[in-house]
């Protein structure tokens, strides 16, 4: 185990959490539904360059809010562009990349499976509660009310809603029973130990999900961003996205 890696979920606030990085990590702030994905190549990134890597994961809206605030991020990893341009000040000149893509899926308890032939499965009686990030604010809520609303249910569903502060939050309601079903993304739904997919959103019927990454001038090991985020586009990093369900947004750096 690797000690040096901090998984820290934060739910508000525009702190980095109770454990704070040395000087010398790179501080990386990446959006809730990249937790494990990132986790795992910050650790493999560390087992080959000795370079430590303190991850901070949390709703984009929450994290760029913390970069606002001037906390010390070194590297933001946002799930859409709207919250990357809100701390277009604080970004280093030039290192801005959209980094990743993905996918809408909708999740179910894995005890009451069902499968759905389009997103019009949510307008089932027997669904009363379906759990989406906060569509006023998380990008996965946002990216959800984009969906419904040109698929023409949102009217339909919008009594069903539970507002979640993170996809990943919208997820935990599903498994925990507090939702029928949750819109998350479709790499979020693998992660789940207690629920199952019920429909992939088809990416040609979706919207544009891409997340974006860049250098933050805040930080205090800007050179060991630069550096990570190189190895995010690399051929290694691909691979890991890859198993996790994410397409790279770019071609990859060789």
């Amino acid at each position: 185990m690797i000690r040096r890696i901090l998984h820290v979920l934060v739910l508000a606030g525009a702190g980095l959490g109770a454990a704070p990085a040395a000087p010398h990590d790179v501080v990386v702030s990446a959006a809730a539904s990249l937790t494990d994905v990132v986790r795992e190549i910050a650790e493999a990134y560390e087992r080959g360059t000795g370079q430590h890597i303190a991850v901070n994961v949390a709703a984009s809206n929450t994290l760029a809010r913390q970069i606002a605030a001037g906390a010390p991020v070194d590297l933001f990893i946002s799930a859409d562009e709207a919250q990357m341009t809100a701390v277009a000040d604080a970004i280093v000149p030039g290192t801005r990349i959209d980094l990743l893509r993905n996918t809408l899926a909708v999740a179910v308890p894995d005890d009451r499976p069902r499968t759905m032939t389009s997103i019009r499965g949510l307008l089932d009686p027997s669904i009363r509660r379906i759990a989406i990030g906060d569509p006023a604010a998380v990008p996965a809520g946002v990216y959800a009310r984009e969906y419904l609303q040109r698929a023409g249910v949102w009217g339909a569903v919008q009594s069903k809603l539970i507002p979640s502060g993170s996809v990943r939050l919208a997820l935990a309601a599903v498994e925990s029973g507090g939702a029928d079903a949750a819109i998350v993304y479709a790499t979020d739904v693998p992660t789940a130990h207690r629920a199952r997919l019920a429909f992939a959103v088809p990416a040609s019927d979706g919207p544009a999900i891409r997340y974006p990454a860049a250098v933050i001038r805040t930080g205090h090991n800007i050179d060991g961003a630069r550096r990570f985020l190189a190895y995010l586009r690399g051929a290694d990093a691909a691979r890991v996205f890859a198993r996790a369900g994410f397409t790279m947004a770019a071609a990859v750096v060789r």
